[in-house]
C-alpha cells in the first residue's frame, strides 16, 4: 500500500463534513482532481462526478464512495448558554460522550466545544452514571464564557448549525489508523488515490468508468440520480462491519453479500471473489444485518444495474473506529485490478 494512500486518509479525517455541510471536503477533492489534470462536475445535490474514458464505452462502470459522515445539529440552545443536538446519521448518544466537537454558525464562525451529559460530575449527581444518554441528557458545552441562552446566540450560535466531531486520527507505528470518520474516508482516499495513479500511468481503463463522492449517504441516499443508461455495474467502496458473528476484520477486504437491504448481485460478488483469488488479495464474505449503502439505495431507486459492495474492516464503526494498512492495502489491490479487468 501507498504512504500517499494513508496520508490522504489522515488530512482527510481533518476535514469536517458531516451530512449536509459537505462543501468544503467537495473543493478540497476537485482541487487534488483538477492538479493531475481531471475535469470532475457537481450534481445539484453537491456530490462530485468524474467520467474516465475507457476502451468500451457502450458498457460502462459507476465506482462511488461517500464523504459525508455523521454529525450532529444545534437542536436548541439551553437556558444556560449550553447546546441541545439532534443527530445526523445512524448513531447513539453514547458514541460521542466527551468528544471534542466544532459548531460551524451560518456566518462561518466556528466554536469548539465538548459533547458531556449534564449529569457528569459525580460529585453533585448521583445519576451521573446510570442516567440515559439521549437528547435531554447530552448537550455541547462551548469553549465561550457563556452563562445564559443570550450570550450563546450573541456569538451566532443559532438552531440549524452543524456541529463536527473531533476526528483524533492516530496512525501507530505497527500499522493501525484510529479516527472517527474511517467511514468512509478510508474509501474516498483509495478512490482519489486510484485516479491519481492512473492519469500519472497513461493507461485506459477497459470500461468507461463514473467515479462519484456521495454527500449524502449517512442519511440513505447518495449515488442514484446521476447514473447513465450504459452503466452495468455499480460498485459501492464504503466499509466492512466487524463483530459477533462477522466474518470482517482488519486485515483483509471485506465483501459483502447481504445487509438490510436484501442480498448482493450474485455475478458481481464472484467476479469480485475470482480477482482476490487471482491476484492473492485477502478477502473476507460477510454480512452485515444493520446496513445500507449507496449501491443498494441505487437499487430501491430502481437503477438496473448489477450492484456491490466492498471496504476495508472496520472496527466500532459509527464510533471511534480503527482499521489497519493491511485491510487498506487489500482494499485498494481490489479496486484496481477490478477495474482494469473486463466485465463479466
Amino acid at each position: 500500500m501507498k504512504q500517499r494512500t494513508i496520508d490522504l486518509i489522515a488530512k482527510l479525517t481533518t476535514i469536517p463534513s458531516p451530512t449536509g455541510c459537505t462543501e468544503t471536503i467537495i473543493r478540497y477533492i476537485t482541487n487534488e482532481l483538477e492538479q493531475v489534470g481531471y475535469s470532475p462536475k457537481l450534481n445539484r445535490k453537491g456530490s462530485l462526478i468524474l467520467t474516465v474514458s475507457g476502451e468500451n464505452d457502450a458498457e460502462q462502470r459507476f465506482i462511488t464512495a461517500h464523504v459525508d459522515t455523521l454529525g450532529a445539529m444545534v437542536r436548541a440552545i439551553k437556558p444556560d448558554g449550553r447546546l441541545k443536538l439532534d443527530l445526523i446519521g445512524g448513531f447513539r448518544f453514547n458514541a460521542i460522550e466527551g468528544e471534542y466537537c466544532t459548531v460551524h454558525t451560518q456566518s462561518g464562525e466556528t466554536y469548539t466545544g465538548t459533547i458531556l451529559m449534564h449529569q457528569t460530575s459525580v460529585h453533585v449527581y448521583k445519576d451521573a452514571g446510570t442516567a440515559e444518554r439521549n437528547q435531554e441528557n447530552m448537550e455541547v458545552r462551548i469553549d465561550e464564557k457563556v452563562r445564559d441562552a443570550n450570550d450563546t446566540q450573541n456569538l451566532g450560535i443559532q438552531v440549524g448549525d452543524f456541529v463536527s466531531f473531533d476526528p483524533r486520527t492516530t496512525v501507530t507505528p505497527n500499522g493501525f489508523i484510529k479516527s472517527r470518520h474511517l467511514d468512509d474516508k478510508v474509501s474516498v482516499a483509495i478512490l482519489i488515490q486510484f485516479l491519481k495513479d492512473l492519469a500519472e500511468s497513461g493507461n485506459i481503463l477497459p470500461h468507461t468508468t463514473h467515479f462519484f463522492f456521495s454527500n449524502n449517504e449517512e442519511i440513505g441516499y447518495g449515488g442514484n440520480s446521476n447514473i447513465p443508461e450504459q452503466v452495468v455495474d455499480y460498485l459501492a467502496v464504503d466499509m466492512g462491519a466487524i463483530g459477533d458473528d462477522q466474518q470482517t476484520d482488519e486485515y483483509t477486504v471485506s465483501i459483502c453479500v447481504k445487509d438490510g437491504s436484501g442480498p448482493y448481485h450474485l455475478g458481481l460478488r464472484n467476479q469480485l471473489v475470482q480477482l482476490c483469488n487471482e491476484e492473492a488479495i485477502p478477502y473476507k464474505l460477510d454480512i452485515y444485518p444493520y446496513y445500507g449503502s449507496d449501491a443498494s439505495a441505487a437499487m430501491k431507486a430502481g437503477a438496473d444495474v448489477r450492484h456491490g459492495l466492498i471496504g476495508a474492516g472496520i472496527d466500532a464503526s459509527h464510533a471511534y473506529e480503527r482499521t489497519h494498512q493491511d485491510s487498506i492495502d487489500a482494499t485498494e489491490k481490489l479496486v484496481t485490478y477490478y477495474l482494469y479487468s473486463d466485465l463479466i
